[in-house]
């Protein structure tokens, strides 16, 4: 049964352009290869879309290169007004738009509709940013020169997104990109690559010249990306994805000192103090672990809990979670989605029975269904082992692990124990005990008694080994930008 509140997946994939974008034309793949999208609800095959090889790469690049002087010269407004008339435009066909994601990656059609809604933020944000790139002038120490600054577009870039917000993730890259002058190369995810071709078409429609913006989908990214990275053409990555992959990424950009901004894996924690609302910490469990069925980089991924109230709050949180129905997303009621494919819910069923096999127990959830699809129960263990894999690994699934501790130094030295650093969650009414923890979380954002970090207006980021650099926020197009120092002598 669908949803009669939001177009039909057939027909909204239908809509969307199977072929490559490449210099303001939709084109074939060399030599026609295409790939299947699945429905990870049903197994089975949505469509089947370019399959781009690296000469398709190639040239993409090529009109990325061709459209950079122009570009980089058109003047700021009319950027930010492109960008504007694209986020009325999402706006616009959002439910569409969720639908398409629905179909293609599996979330709630309420959820999708809302990462439609938050999608378009980001360019509407970049909008308003473009016309705000500034420079400097100033007298130097010695009195007799004089320095100019000018920004400048960073030029030609490669984007990278993933699969788990497949239409947010091109949008927070993008927009940037756009407003700060810059050509680029979009590389989506292979089970996910319709969000970016209809993202293409929207930005078409609103005045985006030919070789801005060129869409390769491929299944074969690592012989497509890499001589991109390696031809000394490319002035900027942004990735965002595994650690494991940005490693190799990171590499590749050395040769040709390409810049990089990566936003990679995470663990966060979720600090529960015995001081904290429950209801509060409760909810915000549920946003910072459910949210896109636990598949985003922000969930929660070890719940660390006071002892004090670690009984009352694993109950109340395995009561909520356990309610939640699950099905596919274009189901209505359905709360929890499958996950994107079947070597996604293999992993987290591997983590839940190590656990399992550790001495964790299972308050709810902990065995995937029977039956077509990609699906998996919301989970909740207590009396997690430290040692179990899910403690260093990244779940990107519906488990909630749950550990006790006693003292703050002790659960920040939990905390602090992983080689990731993107997020971090804290709920306590101690006002001196919020700041200060908050400070010794090595994170790149905290969530204080709240479960949502994300937003389009913030700096998105992480340290160690969750990557470099910001997405959004007002530093958000400073990635795409370079300072250019005039010495002017008087």
């Amino acid at each position: 049964m669908s949803n009669p509140s939001f177009p039909p997946a057939d027909d909204v994939v239908a809509a969307v352009p199977k072929k490559l974008y490449i210099a303001g034309e939709w084109v074939d793949a060399a030599g026609g290869l295409t790939m299947p999208v699945d429905d990870p609800a049903t197994g089975e095959v949505l469509c089947r879309v370019a399959d781009g090889s690296p000469a398709d790469g190639q040239r993409a690049l090529s009109a990325a290169e061709d459209a950079q002087e122009k570009w980089a010269a058109t003047a700021p407004r009319a950027r930010s007004e492109i960008l504007r008339r694209a986020y009325e435009l999402i706006v616009e066909r959002a439910d569409g738009l969720a639908a398409l994601m629905t179909a293609e990656m599996g979330k709630p059609l309420a959820e999708a509709r809302g990462e439609a809604a938050y999608a378009a933020e980001f360019f509407r944000w970049f909008s308003e940013e473009a016309v705000r790139i500034d420079g400097d002038f100033g007298t130097l120490p010695d009195g007799r020169n004089r320095m100019l600054l000018m920004r400048r577009p960073v030029g030609p870039c490669v984007l990278v997104t993933p699969w788990n917000f497949p239409l947010a993730m091109g949008t927070r890259k993008i927009g940037p990109a756009i407003a700060a002058g810059c050509t680029m190369v979009l590389k989506p995810a292979p089970q996910t690559p319709l969000s970016s071709l209809a993202l293409a078409g929207i930005l078409e429609e609103a005045g985006l010249p030919a070789g801005v913006l060129n869409v390769v989908t491929t299944s074969r990214a690592g012989e497509v990306v890499e001589p991109l990275l390696t031809s000394g053409r490319v002035r900027k990555l942004s990735f965002t994805g595994s650690t494991q992959v940005g490693r190799t990424l990171l590499a590749q950009c050395a040769p040709a000192v390409v810049r990089t901004s990566m936003e990679l894996g995470g663990n966060a924690p979720f600090v529960v103090f015995g001081d904290a609302d429950l209801d509060a910490a409760v909810e915000g469990a549920m946003t910072a672990k459910m949210r896109n069925m636990g598949e985003a980089c922000t969930a929660a991924n070890r719940f660390f809990v006071h002892r004090s109230v670690s009984a009352e709050f694993a109950e109340r949180l395995a009561r909520r979670m356990g309610s939640l129905v699950v099905g596919p997303g274009s189901r209505p009621g359905v709360d929890v989605g499958p996950l994107i494919d079947r070597a996604g819910r293999a992993k987290v069923e591997e983590l839940v029975a190590d656990a399992v096999a550790r001495g964790a127990e299972v308050l709810v959830g902990g065995e995937a269904p029977d039956g077509p699809g990609c699906f998996y129960p919301p989970t909740v263990l207590t009396g997690v082992d430290p040692a179990s894999r899910l403690m260093d690994t990244e779940i990107f699934g519906p488990v909630a692990a749950i550990s006790s501790f006693d003292e703050e130094d002790e659960v920040v030295r939990l905390a602090n124990d992983t080689e990731w650093g993107l997020v971090g969650y804290v709920f306590t009414r101690d006002v001196s005990r919020a700041l200060r923890v908050s400070e010794r979380l090595e994170v790149g954002m905290v969530g204080l008694n709240t479960g949502l970090v994300s937003n389009p207006a913030a700096p998105f980021g992480g340290v160690k080994q969750s990557g470099l650099g910001r997405e959004g926020g007002r530093v958000g197009i400073e990635e795409f930008l370079e300072y250019k120092y005039v010495a002017i002598p008087v």
